[in-house]
C-alpha cells in the first residue's frame, strides 16, 4: 500500500509517498529532501501524533476563556476525546502562564497547561 503526505517536518513542504507493508512495516520513504522527511513519515504512518491548542472556560476571570495548549503531542485518534474533556473543565480565576489545567489527560501523561494569564475579575 502506498500513503501520499505532505511532510510538514520544514518548511518545503515536500511530497512523499511511503510505501508500507501488509504487515504495516514501512518499506520505503521517497519524495523527501531531508532525513526530517525521512522521520516525521514514518511517524505519521506508524504513530500519528498532534499538538492540540484550543481555550477553556474560566469562573470568575476578566475573561471568559484562557488559551490552552497540550504540554506535548498527543496520538492523533485521541484528539477528539481530548476535546470533549477539556469542553467540559472550568477553572477558577486567577490563572497564570503556564499553570497546568488538565493534569495527565485521558492517561496520555500529556498536561493542558494555560498560554496566557486571565486575573479575577
Amino acid at each position: 500500500m502506498q500513503k501520499n503526505i505532505i511532510c510538514v517536518a520544514c518548511p518545503m513542504g515536500c511530497g512523499v509517498t511511503v510505501d508500507i507493508a501488509d504487515n504495516g512495516e514501512i518499506l520505503s520513504v521517497t519524495g523527501n529532501t531531508c532525513k526530517r522527511g525521512d522521520t516525521y513519515a514514518k511517524a505519521e504512518c506508524t504513530n500519528p501524533v498532534r499538538s492540540l491548542a484550543t481555550t477553556v472556560r474560566v469562573i470568575g476571570g476578566i475573561y471568559n476563556v484562557v488559551p490552552c495548549k497540550s504540554a506535548g503531542s498527543l496520538p492523533k485518534d485521541k484528539i477528539a476525546e481530548c476535546m470533549k474533556v477539556i469542553n467540559g473543565v472550568q477553572v477558577d480565576a486567577p490563572v497564570k502562564l503556564g499553570d497546568v489545567l488538565i493534569e495527565n489527560i485521558l492517561d496520555t501523561g500529556i498536561s493542558i497547561v494555560a498560554t496566557n494569564h486571565c486575573p479575577a475579575k
